[in-house]
């Protein structure tokens, strides 16, 4: 990594896929443990997609008390939770099945519109014990969360005073057949205690250099994540 040479980022190489997976799991579980040691509870977010499963399925094997820990998203489709394609499903089938007594907070609630569910999601994530982390990947156009470059809803997110917003990312070809989504916004991931990036692959480094060349968080939104005051951002990269 070139561009990275940044006091915002801190970046953790592993060797392959197996110690990427391990590493990751690891780092959530002593955040969540040192949370749950000095509050008694402990809130994370995570993010849907095939690339954090593994780690989650690893994640439910570490031994916490499940219990007490709350988990929410980092964003969502405009899918019933119920729907596969959802990151509530996933989130649910590679985590929550197996950490037994968990807590979960899905984005959408069926039968709501969107506006009433990002205000039920800001509300809560208002009045809620902030996030100790929030798990977030990034996409070769440079999204993060569902961010998107190029939608016409992602200024007005990337000012918002809220954790979340409504995003219509209409004419954006990453977010396939999902446009309406659900977000944190630069406010909401600058809640959580730490940020967490997830990446594989060299061309996700070279997305990641353009980035911090660039400066412009409306061409690269994984800028906003970086950015966030607190904590830098640690980035797990395997090849």
């Amino acid at each position: 990594m070139n561009a990275a040479v940044s006091d915002r980022i801190t970046l953790v190489r592993h060797a392959d896929e197996e110690a990427w997976t391990e590493g990751v799991a690891k780092e959530m579980a002593a955040l969540l443990s040192a949370e749950i040691a000095q509050r008694g509870r402990a809130r994370m977010l995570l993010s849907g997609g095939t690339t954090p499963a593994p780690i989650y399925e690893m994640l439910s094997d570490q031994g916490l008390e499940w219990a007490r820990v709350e988990v929410g998203l980092a964003d969502e489709r405009w899918l019933s939770p119920q729907d596969k394609d959802s990151n509530a499903w996933l989130v649910r089938d590679s985590f929550l099945r197996h950490a037994e007594g968990a807590h979960f907070d899905p984005l959408v609630r069926v039968g709501l519109p969107i506006a009433e569910c990002v205000h039920t999601a800001n509300l809560l994530a208002t009045h809620s014990q902030p996030a100790c982390l929030v798990v977030l990947g990034m996409g070769n156009d440079g999204h993060t969360a569902s961010l998107f470059p190029g939608s016409a809803d992602l200024p007005q997110a990337l000012q918002s005073k809220h954790p979340y917003a409504a995003l219509d990312a209409t004419g954006c070809p990453v977010a396939k057949n999902w446009p309406l989504r659900i977000t944190l916004t630069p406010h909401g991931l600058a809640l959580a205690g730490q940020r967490l990036l997830l990446l594989r692959g060299n061309q996700k480094l070279e997305v990641l250099d353009a980035a911090l060349a660039s400066g412009d968080v409306l061409a690269y939104p994984i800028l906003a994540a970086i950015n966030a005051p607190g904590n830098p951002l640690r980035v797990h990269w395997c090849p």
